[in-house]
């Protein structure tokens, strides 16, 4: 961490010291750590040990009403050798995962980012490219968009387009399925977001994103199940209320894949979710439901629970696929149930309690459950320290599975 944070210095000083070039630096980031340990005798996908992951970088304004954004990013497992050396092309060494200006008041009235950003709000089910946060699933490192976008905002309405390509994308589902021979998934991206304040406590969204080309390459040779679609995205609507003590939301949202933008496949994959919440004092309670037609995918970072979760709905945090494991009856989808408590016994401290029920989209056969007990302790404002225990029992579909299976994992995260 010295090391970047020298670097970064470094190349602070080196711009030309003139006020009227740069003014109001400001050093930001994060530092992730988290240490796990899993029992899961069928599958070998979960982290092992301890990692972190160091994002580090500065923002300056450049001129009047233009501001730039440069940060740098490694991730690495403990005992690993130090990559920091390699170069910024190296496929193990230290990442530019921001490199952008913002321009605000553009025509009077708009803000534009162009260049390498993050994108998106985390946890969304939808569209998240940046940092995760929690979970040992997702240590590794943060993705991100090379793209321009221009976003409108006022108190009644946000409204955000954007167009660019993917970056680094290379540990998502289709690249997993092509094994070690796979090079990237590349695609251009265009969307388009609508948000409205209808009240103080009521909104309304809509979205809708295009993937144009989103391919993994064996070599010159494409791969996987869309690999002959031209254009795969995504659309769909949310709806949510929050009051001073109670919050609501329901979402809906659809694929379209084919040779022509928003073109559906016949018996297009779909994706329901709702979620509630209400606040008495200290306590929080709250419920969450998702319902998933098979093949439904997505490129948000949503993976409920500690553990199950990412098994089902997410396969590098990159490319999500809501289902379960196919049955004997056919393609199986996606029914989950939540139920969830929150206290804070004190101001420093949150502990949750997390029931979770897993089955198919049709619920014919036993389903697996998991239950979560995780803790978060604010240190200070800066400073988080986190940590939680899964535990989860397989249904029919991992009968022959063993059917118990448990996940403990500590962590801090810094930001700065």
């Amino acid at each position: 961490m010295k090391k970047l944070l020298g670097l970064l210095l470094a190349a602070v000083v080196a711009f030309p010291a003139n006020a009227a070039v740069i003014k109001n630096v400001e050093l930001k980031g994060e530092v992730q750590t988290i240490a796990s340990d899993v029992k899961y005798s069928m599958h070998d996908t979960f982290n092992r040990g301890a990692k972190t992951r160091a994002l580090a970088g500065f923002s300056f304004d450049v001129v009047e009403d233009v501001k730039a954004n440069l940060l740098f990013q490694y991730a690495y497992n403990w005992g690993d050798h130090n990559y920091t050396n390699n170069g910024f092309d190296s496929a193990e060494g230290m990442r530019l995962v921001n490199a952008n200006l913002v321009l605000s008041n553009l025509f009077c009235c708009l803000e534009a980012t162009i260049g390498r950003q993050f994108y998106g709000e985390d946890n969304s089910p939808i569209i998240y490219f940046g940092p995760n946060h929690y979970n040992a699933e997702g240590m590794g490192l943060a993705s991100a968009l090379d793209a321009v976008t221009v976003r409108y905002s006022d108190d009644f309405k946000t409204f955000t387009l954007i167009a660019g390509k993917v970056a680094d994308l290379t540990q998502g589902f289709y690249a997993r399925m092509a094994g070690d021979d796979a090079v990237a998934v590349r695609s251009s991206i265009f969307g388009a977001d609508l948000k409205l304040n209808l009240t103080d406590a009521l909104t309304a969204q809509v979205y809708g994103y295009d993937f144009v080309n989103a391919r993994t390459y064996y070599a010159d040779k494409p791969v996987g199940a869309i690999a002959d679609d031209k254009h795969m995205g995504i659309y769909g609507a949310k709806l949510g209320l929050d009051t001073e003590a109670f919050r609501m939301s329901a979402e809906y949202a659809r694929n379209f894949s084919g040779h022509r933008l928003v073109k559906e496949h016949h018996d297009a994959p779909y994706m329901v979710k709702a979620d509630i919440a209400a606040d008495i004092e200290a306590f929080t309670a709250r419920g969450t439901f998702v319902y998933a037609k098979e093949g439904f995918l997505s490129w948000g970072n949503y993976a409920p629970g500690l553990m199950f979760g990412h098994l089902l709905s997410n396969f590098g945090y990159e490319m999500n696929i809501f289902t379960m494991w196919p049955d004997d009856e056919g393609p199986a989808g996606l029914r989950m149930f939540n139920v969830g408590f929150d206290v804070r016994p004190s101001e420093k401290w949150t502990v949750s309690l997390d029931g979770y029920s897993f089955q198919n989209r049709f619920g014919r056969h036993a389903a697996t459950y998991e239950v979560d007990l995780t803790a978060k302790y604010a240190y200070n404002e800066y400073v988080e320290m986190f940590g939680g225990f899964a535990y989860a029992k397989h249904g029919y579909q991992l009968k022959d599975a063993a059917t118990e299976n448990y996940k403990g994992q500590l962590g801090m995260l810094v930001r700065f």
